[in-house]
């Protein structure tokens, strides 16, 4: 789950929106990696949990944006799941080889 955060809503700290992330998303399932970058000159927040199947995985990746849009202003958000050593939209299988 990646998701690009904007102007932070009254009452949020920057340091605190990670965390938040991260917390919504460990209330459902096991968060197995997360991280903040600034990509095209925007923030960038990722979260990377386990999901047995797209749609457990669009129900954590909801509960993230959910709580990511309270805290601030957000845009581009994406559901991915891997396959091997990449990356594809939830919901589609990679092509076959």
């Amino acid at each position: 789950m990646t998701a690009s955060v904007g102007l932070l809503r009254p009452g949020t700290s920057a340091p605190d929106v990670l965390p938040e992330a991260v917390a919504a998303a460990r209330a459902l399932t096991t968060v197995e990696a997360f991280d903040v970058g600034v990509v095209r000159g925007a923030a960038r927040v990722t979260v990377r949990f386990e999901a047995d199947d797209d749609r457990s995985a669009r129900r954590v990746g909801w509960a993230v944006i959910e709580r990511l849009d309270e805290l601030a202003e957000t845009t581009d958000g994406h559901l991915t799941r891997r396959y091997g050593n990449r990356w594809y939209p939830a919901g589609r299988r990679p092509p076959r080889a």
